[in-house]
């Protein structure tokens, strides 16, 4: 069972938590479940980019990007090479790291 550790921003300062996951699910399922909140407004569907997260470890040990996750993410706010839609984005069996950024196209966190 890989680890996820989660760096987000909450009630203004910088948090940093590691859960247990398991190989196959989605960064954002995983991360709804130990109440860590990542907006989702498309609920899931990739065709939007509220949920758009940076994997700083472990990139290679995530699925592969879809073409329509490709496309989904031309739009996100802040592109970066290791980008992807935490809707998508599902786990290996190694550790990784994700930060979840403060903003989106039209969200942000507090």
């Amino acid at each position: 069972m890989p680890n996820i550790t989660f760096i987000f921003k909450k009630n203004n300062k910088i948090e940093k938590k590691i859960v247990q996951a398991t190989s196959g699910s989605t960064i954002l399922n995983v991360a709804l479940k130990n109440n860590i909140y990542i907006e989702h407004a498309c609920e899931k569907s990739c065709v939007c980019t509220t949920c758009h997260c940076f994997i700083t470890k472990g990139f290679n040990s995530i699925s592969t990007c879809s073409e329509e996750e490709e496309d989904a993410l031309d739009k996100a706010w802040g592109l970066k090479e290791n980008s992807r839609l935490s809707c998508q984005a599902k786990l290996g069996c190694e550790d990784i790291e994700v930060t979840i950024p403060t903003y989106s196209l039209n969200y942000t966190t507090k």
